[in-house]
């Protein structure tokens, strides 16, 4: 097991409920939500960066704040959401430090920082958490790979600032793989990938739901004592409440939700926003907090 420091561990205890386990609300998405607000005038594409940022301020007021902490992104959420005085002092903050799309190298993706955001930049946002995005496909990429050692040169340059990583991780389907293919090979990928990360020193984990039992299991075993959390990957809240509790009772240590939980219930229109988040996000984020903590 990587140990956790002091200070992690802190951090760790400000992402997880009172029974120990991490819960996230993620909100660090920008094209992904925007594309989840159906009615705005000329539509997604036309909702102006002001309207995004006042979209998660109203996910911070209405549904995050009722949760152990948030993912936010440092390109439209903060650091206004804190200036403003919206976060609730109780709520952890997560900052995203991964820029939205990737780079394709030699058929493999890469993930890139927001421009100059580093872990320093978390702190300055009032952030105790750092997350990166790393797409891994561990059958063609091992310790010596180029994001192995991404992976390893942020979990020190973390530590070294006082900060908690959460390396997240998504698999992917190459081009020229069938579907047959991918599908068979998925929950290797997934357990071969957190093997992977905890070898290059991640502490914590947000994975993919490898798809049963026996598999999260198997992530467990390969995680070596280092917490995992489930994403939900956009599917629906009732999907992902199934996986979570599977995967719970086989050792995860939590989810991290973003689209599951608000992906229908965003409005360009404020007073709507917070009814929908209020009315339909809010008891699925209470569903989610019981799942987590195995009841």
């Amino acid at each position: 097991m990587n140990e956790l420091t002091t200070l992690e561990r802190r951090a760790l205890q400000s992402i997880s409920t009172p029974g120990g386990h991490m819960l996230i609300v993620a909100a660090d998405q920008r094209n992904g939500m925007k594309a989840a607000i159906k009615d705005a005038p000329g539509g997604s594409d036309a909702i102006t960066r002001e309207e995004l940022a006042e979209v998660k301020a109203d996910l911070v007021r209405h549904l995050a704040n009722h949760a152990p902490a948030i993912l936010l992104d440092p390109e439209v959420a903060l650091p206004q959401i804190v200036d403003d005085g919206v976060l609730d002092r109780e709520t952890g903050l997560v900052v995203g430090l991964d820029a939205s799309g990737f780079e394709t190298v030699d058929g493999l993706k890469y993930t890139r920082f927001v421009p100059g955001v580093t872990p320093r930049t978390v702190r300055d946002m009032g952030g105790t958490v750092a997350k990166m995005l790393y797409y891994t496909r561990p059958d063609r990429q091992d310790a010596d790979s180029r994001v192995a050692q991404e992976i390893r040169d942020l979990v020190q340059a973390c530590e070294d600032e006082g900060l908690l990583l959460i390396v997240e991780l998504l698999t992917y389907q190459l081009e020229g793989e069938s579907d047959e293919e991918y599908k068979a090979a998925f929950a290797d990928l997934v357990v071969d990938g957190a093997a992977l990360a905890v070898a290059c020193g991640a502490k914590i984990l947000k994975l993919q739901y490898p798809g049963s039992a026996e598999a999260s299991a198997r992530v467990t075993e390969a995680a070596q004592g280092v917490p995992w959390a489930v994403l939900s990957a956009g599917v629906d809240h009732e999907t992902f409440i199934e996986q979570v509790r599977t995967a719970v009772a086989n050792g995860a240590s939590g989810a991290m939700a973003g689209r599951s939980l608000w992906k229908d219930s965003l409005s360009i229109d404020a007073d709507r926003r917070e009814e929908l988040l209020s009315g339909r996000a809010l008891p699925r984020l209470r569903e989610l907090a019981d799942a987590v903590d195995g009841h």
